[in-house]
């Protein structure tokens, strides 16, 4: 499928493609609910903190062409707080600074999963 018409993420890119910008773009999700929400919020988890310590983490350690952004709502948050990285869109949820050194030890920098904080797939 061509990109704009919807996307086949296991299309591989085309020629006429424009490079890829990042080689990691990482989402975290820092939506807030109501307090008392059944599902609860990544935010109310500390997402928004553990966010700015990925920023700061991803430059101490020289990671280039790597973007980490806040989310909204990744609609996975009861399992939260969570974390998508792209272009593989593999999900973890990270709760302690030391969950975010290995996701961007691990699989931002060396290319692996810390496979103690994948999501399950669905």
């Amino acid at each position: 499928m061509a990109r704009g018409k919807g996307l086949d993420v296991n299309e591989p890119v085309k020629a006429q493609d424009s490079p890829m910008f990042y080689d990691a773009h990482v989402f975290v999700c820092c939506n807030r609910r109501p307090d008392g929400h059944p599902r609860g919020s990544c935010a109310a988890r500390g997402a928004e903190g553990l966010r700015d310590y990925m920023k700061a983490r991803a430059k101490e350690l020289g990671l280039k062409r790597v973007r980490v952004n806040m989310a909204g709502c990744l609609d996975r948050c009861e399992l939260g707080p969570c974390v998508v990285i792209y272009p593989e869109g593999v999900w973890y949820k990270i709760e302690t600074k030391t969950d975010i050194d290995a996701v961007l030890e691990q699989h931002v920098r060396d290319g692996g999963r810390v496979e103690t904080l994948l999501l399950p797939s669905g």
